[in-house]
């Protein structure tokens, strides 16, 4: 199974129409949004070509394939124009391994929740990377839109038992096997 993980969108109709490219590229039979779909929050920038409401058409006509959790930017109303639930987090098994999906404000890589689970994949900072720690493998995509300290406008594959990090060219930037 190929899933394709992208978080902290806030907003950008430009990098939402980079995801289309990217679901047409990759060919996910999944694709988990990691939260902060609308708004920019007040810590963010304002995005590239901010427009939530091309944001909700994007993300709409991909509803079959999304599984997506509730960031700390994202509010009830957002509920009113997806056509798609949001989940707190997600646990879910690929490939024989255990993943929590969470937004990251509230469990990330130094607080890790009560639950059992192999790898955390959890997006909110902004920051994509892959990383192994107390036994677990943490990863997040970044943002599409907004990344901070100088990493990639990126996302994550998980495919064939690896964890992949990717700019939005499709450039592999980190990957682990699993």
């Amino acid at each position: 199974m190929k899933v394709l993980i992208i978080s902290d969108i806030h907003g950008s109709g430009y990098y939402a129409e980079k995801i289309k490219e990217i679901n047409e590229r990759e060919n996910p039979e999944k694709i988990i949004l990691l939260g902060d779909l609308y708004y920019h929050g007040p810590r963010n920038e304002l995005s590239q070509e901010y427009s939530p409401m091309k944001v909700a058409q994007v993300l709409n006509s991909l509803k079959e394939k999304l599984f997506v959790i509730k960031g700390n930017c994202d509010a009830e109303v957002d509920e009113m124009i997806s056509e798609f639930k949001f989940e707190d987090h997600i646990l879910m098994e690929i490939n024989e391994k255990k993943f929590y999906f969470t937004h990251g404000h509230k469990y990330n890589i130094e607080k890790i929740p009560y639950e059992d689970f192999d790898i955390m994949i959890y997006g909110h900072i902004h920051q994509g990377f892959i990383q192994q720690k107390e036994g677990y493998i943490f990863a997040n995509p970044g943002s599409i839109s907004l990344p901070k300290c100088n990493t990639e406008h990126s996302y994550l594959i998980l495919q064939e038992n690896k964890i992949i990090l990717k700019q939005i060219d499709g450039e592999i930037l980190q990957e682990i096997k699993y």
